[in-house]
């Protein structure tokens, strides 16, 4: 139901067709399978979806194309930024015009050694420009991509500034140290983890859960983690241990091809094997590898997705 509490959100990846582009129907396909099997929302054009290598119109025929094909807004949160200030605005007010109100934000990552003061100078300028009440931002924390930092400060005085508007922060530095000292100096953000692997240790410590790439082949075991903390079960350190496992398993590859190639073998579509440039698909060898690695975790994945 809208505004009820949502815990897990997985990556999507986003199906391409035979010239590359979106598919959006497969798109829409795999959200659906995704929240009947654990997801509680789906972060749409992130950076497992490689919506950083899509044109903004086809970034907009995606958000379009998706709701339309009867995802419901509110389990979206749907990824925005871009460099140019512009490009971040039109595509939030697209998200807005078909109901999605949840949106995740890279900084404008292309020039690196900004200050606070830049990065904050961008973001309000973009919540400004959007000028809806509805809007709820989700900063994105990814310094490995960015070479940026979203700092306490500035994400503090974001929060201050906009208290209605930006909410939240998906962290993927994979620092859990970082991500504690928010959570304690900002007590009703909703801060999510990159990485399921802290999936239990962000619900014990006030965090509002995971938006994981790999919760695109996870997700019932996340919704299993979730259950057992809710329920205050002794079995949940147990069943997170296993989650880690096959998180730490699967992190040694890149992700984007490496999962594709899981959902090609899983649901016999080769056409999932499919990536824009610069990514390539694994060379035979490693998918190989790969598979085999999925075996022996012990990963049991969601019937295959149906039409």
């Amino acid at each position: 139901m809208p505004g009820s509490k949502r815990f897990v959100y997985a990556a999507a990846l986003t199906p391409l067709a035979a010239d590359l582009a979106p598919d959006v129907a497969a798109l829409s396909g795999h959200c659906k399978w995704l929240l009947r099997n654990g997801c509680d929302g789906i972060g749409l054009l992130g950076t497992t979806g490689e919506a950083n290598s899509f044109t903004i119109d086809e970034r907009l025929d995606v958000i379009e194309g998706v709701v339309d094909a009867g995802v419901r807004p509110h389990q979206l949160m749907v990824g925005t930024g871009c460099c140019a200030i512009a490009d971040t605005v039109r595509l939030t007010k697209a998200a807005l015009d078909v109901g999605v109100t949840d949106i995740l934000m890279l900084p404008p990552f292309y020039y690196k050694s900004v200050d606070d003061d830049g990065l904050f100078a961008s973001i309000s300028s973009v919540i400004e420009a959007v000028s809806d009440s509805r809007l709820k931002l989700y900063l994105y924390h990814f310094p490995t991509m960015t070479g940026l930092d979203l700092s306490l400060a500035l994400v503090g005085k974001l929060y201050r500034s906009f208290p209605n508007t930006v909410v939240g922060m998906k962290d993927s530095s994979g620092d859990w140290t970082r991500m504690r000292k928010f959570l304690i100096e900002l007590p009703d953000f909703q801060l999510f983890s990159g990485t399921e692997k802290y999936l239990l240790a962000c619900l014990e410590a006030g965090g509002s859960g995971t938006i994981s790439a790999t919760a695109n082949l996870t997700s019932l075991a996340c919704a299993e983690v979730c259950k057992a903390w809710k329920n205050g079960s002794k079995s949940a350190p147990q069943l997170q241990a296993k989650l880690t496992n096959v998180r730490s398993r699967l992190q040694g590859y890149q992700l984007v091809p490496a999962l594709k190639e899981i959902m090609a073998r899983h649901t016999d579509e080769v056409g999932w094997r499919k990536v824009r440039p610069p990514m390539m698909p694994l060379q035979p060898e490693i998918a190989e590898t790969l598979w085999q690695c999925v075996i022996d975790s012990g990963l049991k994945l969601p019937l295959a997705i149906d039409s």
